[in-house]
């Protein structure tokens, strides 16, 4: 849609794309040390996921050495990532965790 100026000119309207922001995996990792239930715990507290859910993803990381536990903005996944550094680290567990770009 053109609008006019006062001295007859022409504005030509620009349509912009915006591309969406990338996203980001945010994986756990396996270790011989944090218990399976804790790791069940943080995925239903940290990522609000159900206890079926999380335990599947605990499996996940038990057996193939990572897991996902979701996909989000950078901003978004950064935060998660740090909320389980710090509940592992209060609880003086030393489960990882980390985010990649999808």
């Amino acid at each position: 849609m053109a609008n006019q100026q006062q001295d007859g000119s022409l504005l030509e309207a620009v349509k912009t794309r915006l591309k969406p922001p990338p996203l980001y995996k945010v994986l756990l990792m396996n270790d011989d040390y944090t218990p399976m239930d804790f790791v069940v715990v943080v995925l239903q507290t940290v990522f609000a996921m159900g206890r079926e859910k999380a335990t599947q993803v605990m499996l996940q990381v038990h057996r193939e050495g990572m897991g996902v536990c979701g996909t989000y903005t950078r901003e978004v996944a950064a935060a998660k990532v740090d909320q389980v550094i710090d509940i592992a680290r209060k609880y003086q567990h030393p489960l990882q965790c980390t985010m990649e770009e999808t």
